[in-house]
């Protein structure tokens, strides 16, 4: 259902205001840090870096690869949701948690791997080499970087909508069927319009991941803004030219922040009945069903299937010729430890941000939005040098702690938290939260006892996507960890640098089942609720938020 938005007007100072300025600010550290930089470079000699062509050309080829990868998920993950959501697509239980499963491989360890089968000389031209093979078409640069980022960024897409479409009215295309309109007609119509905050929420995700992303880019020798940034500090040492092209970045976020403004307008999505509307009934797919499982099974195999058979591969290897597993407790313990707290804080600070965005929209609220999504199109090692730089100089106490690190995670990762919690508020009637103010409850007892319980599996979900992406962040990791303090992303990085790819094998196999299974865990709990009749379901969420509001 289309709501026009309420008008703007002047944002009123609370404390979800001043939480969410606060929010934003330390999100825009990162983005301080390049202006000083700059600055010290001088704005000429800064005009004139951003106007080479060499810059140019770097930020035609970011461009085109982010607007490639996110055509791409969109095109993969849309019909994926509504085969696993709304027909009867043969184990569709599986499918649904399989295919969300590439999400928890790093792209570092994804590209590795394609790499090492799929290169010129790898593993499956030694295969194909009694065939007569000598040599594969070439895997690297654009097209290379593209399939990487597509296949292992394309969940962000898939779990918003797919929660999206669990949580839609019926009535609508019952009303749309009615009038005259096919099945085809309802979904471009009515189901597609509904689903565009998740939609954009989800490509917007992606957009911004494949703008930030290092590992994948760099394996596969593309020149993006990050390959070249990570380059420039490396080699050269020169930091302010690398903050030129960093602010480079910084503007093409905003751009894409700009087009997503544009294209959300100032509606509202929610049900018509809350939280108690009935679910769509099952599509039958009848024989296209089967095409539609070799279609997953394709994904799923190229996905999924293919990366951990190479990392099992070179384990095996491994383990042959005497390579340690080099697993330890505290390795583990280390990974979960500093991803969970990352998104808490995540989690935690998003809140203030979807409120302010749903809830209040106007200038402070977009503002305030645009500014908590600054950090996540940066590159990891520039948001890291960026706060070695601040906490070395203004708060040492702080410096090289988990605290630093924790901080770190939420500026990289904040907008996964709020997309998530941003569209589970959209699907919230305020009317509710209303009817629990007129009944006595104060700003605490509703937010505790109405607002939570509505928004939880936004907050799940990107909680889950937080602790995913922290699992696998490394610059980061690598810059602002305590001494001595090691990870599995850090401890696959220091192997695959030296060319032990076998030792790298064994934390690379448990950090994607390490990070694999909250999502698992996540999936199958939201397939559980989809067995359950559908009356039963609106019974149960009616009375819970009965209950509530009555409390």
């Amino acid at each position: 259902m289309h709501r026009p938005g309420p008008s703007s007007r002047p944002a009123r100072i609370d404390v979800v205001t001043v939480l969410g300025l606060l929010v934003a600010v330390g999100a825009a550290l990162p983005l301080a840090f390049l202006l000083v930089r700059a600055r010290e470079v001088g704005w000429s000699r800064s005009l004139e870096i951003a106007t080479s062509d060499r810059a140019l050309e770097l930020l035609v080829d970011t461009t085109l690869l982010a607007v490639a990868v996110t055509a791409a998920c969109l095109v993969i993950a849309v019909p994926l949701a509504w085969l696993t959501v709304r027909t009867d697509l043969p184990g569709r239980r599986a499918w649904t948690v399989l295919s969300a499963l590439p999400l928890a491989i790093p792209t570092y360890v994804g590209g590795y791997t394609f790499v090492s089968a799929l290169g010129p000389r790898g593993l499956v031209q030694g295969w194909l080499e009694p065939l007569g093979v000598d040599r594969l078409p070439e895997i690297y640069g654009f097209p290379g970087a593209w399939m990487v980022l597509t296949l292992f960024s394309y969940p962000y897409v898939l779990l918003p909508v797919r929660a999206a479409l669990r949580r839609l009215d019926p009535s609508l295309e019952e009303a749309s069927r009615t009038l005259g309109h096919g099945r085809l007609s309802t979904f471009v119509r009515v189901v597609v319009p509904q689903l565009r905050p998740a939609m954009t929420s989800g490509a917007l995700l992606v957009a911004l991941y494949a703008l930030s992303d290092f590992g994948a880019v760099a394996l596969l020798r593309f020149d993006s803004f990050t390959r070249v940034i990570f380059v420039q500090q490396r080699v050269s040492f020169d930091v302010s030219i690398a903050a030129v092209y960093g602010l480079m970045l910084v503007a093409l976020t905003v751009a894409v922040l700009g087009l997503e403004q544009w294209t959300r307008g100032r509606e509202q999505y929610h049900r018509l009945h809350g939280g108690g509307a009935r679910l769509a009934r099952t599509v039958h797919l009848g024989p296209w069903r089967w095409v539609a499982v070799a279609a997953c099974a394709v994904l799923v195999l190229v996905a999924l299937v293919l990366p951990l058979g190479v990392i099992v591969y070179w384990l095996q290897r491994g383990m042959s010729a005497g390579e340690p597993l080099r697993l330890t407790t505290d390795l583990v313990w280390g990974s979960v430890r500093a991803s969970a707290l990352g998104a808490l804080g995540a989690v935690v600070a998003a809140w203030p941000i979807a409120t302010l965005s749903v809830r209040r929209p106007g200038r402070l609220s977009r503002l305030v939005e645009r500014l908590s999504w600054s950090g996540y199109a940066l590159p990891g090692v520039v948001v890291a040098l960026s706060l070695v730089y601040f906490g070395a100089r203004y708060l040492p106490a702080l410096y090289q702690t988990m605290w630093m690190l924790v901080f770190a995670y939420v500026v990289l990762f904040l907008p996964q938290a709020v997309g998530a919690i941003r569209s589970s508020m959209l699907q919230v009637t305020p009317s509710l939260e209303e009817a629990s103010r007129l009944l006595g409850a104060g700003p605490f007892e509703t937010f505790r006892r109405i607002s939570v319980p509505l928004v939880r599996p936004g907050l799940t979900a990107g909680g889950m996507l937080v602790f995913l992406t922290c699992m696998k962040e490394l610059p980061a990791t690598l810059l602002l960890a305590p001494t001595g303090y090691s990870t599995l992303a850090t401890q696959v990085y220091n192997a695959t640098v030296e060319a032990f790819f076998a030792r790298a094998a064994a934390p690379a196999l448990a950090l994607v089942v390490l990070a694999a299974l909250p999502m698992a865990v996540l999936v199958l709990r939201e397939n559980e609720r989809e067995l359950r009749p559908p009356t039963a379901q609106a019974e149960e969420e009616t009375a819970e938020v009965g209950e509530s509001v009555v409390r």
